[in-house]
């Protein structure tokens, strides 16, 4: 009976520290997540070479491309990351990776137009060497309820 009791206070005492890591790294990726959408605005483009990874992706309505095409049109001004309007966040962690759904309305400034567009945007970040890095973004336009 001792042992059983041990057991089941070693299991819960080991789940709840298994909560709090994974609320923490929940934490810590929808942070990260946000401050890239400020940084991607102020074009701050030294902070976003460190957090995209090398080998990165991203998928826009007009097409696809690597790191240092999107690092280009982010510093060009070729989509200008105005604001993001963040309306729902979700987050699975697997291992060392997390991927995250932001529901967003997006104003942006592509080709000298501005233009505010609903997205599902989805992130991949692969944590290494103890740093999370951006492996792929991609945007998917969400069709709004037509308005009577």
């Amino acid at each position: 009976m001792k042992s059983l009791t041990i057991g089941l206070f070693l299991i819960i005492m080991g789940s709840q520290f298994s909560f709090a890591q994974n609320s923490t790294v929940a934490q810590e990726i929808i942070k990260l997540s946000k401050d890239k959408w400020t940084w991607m605005a102020d074009k701050n483009i030294e902070v976003l070479d460190k957090l995209f990874h090398e080998k990165s992706v991203f998928v826009h309505m007009g097409g696809s491309w690597g790191k240092e095409q999107e690092i280009n049109v982010i510093k060009s001004g070729g989509i200008w990351y105005k604001k993001a309007d963040i309306h729902d966040v979700s987050l699975k962690v697997i291992d060392q990776t997390a991927i995250l759904l932001n529901r967003i309305d997006l104003l942006a400034v592509v080709g000298g137009k501005e233009v505010t567009n609903p997205f599902m945007v989805t992130e991949v970040y692969i944590k290494q060497q103890g740093l999370w890095k951006l492996g792929s973004l991609s945007f998917t336009k969400l069709v709004s309820p037509k308005k009577d």
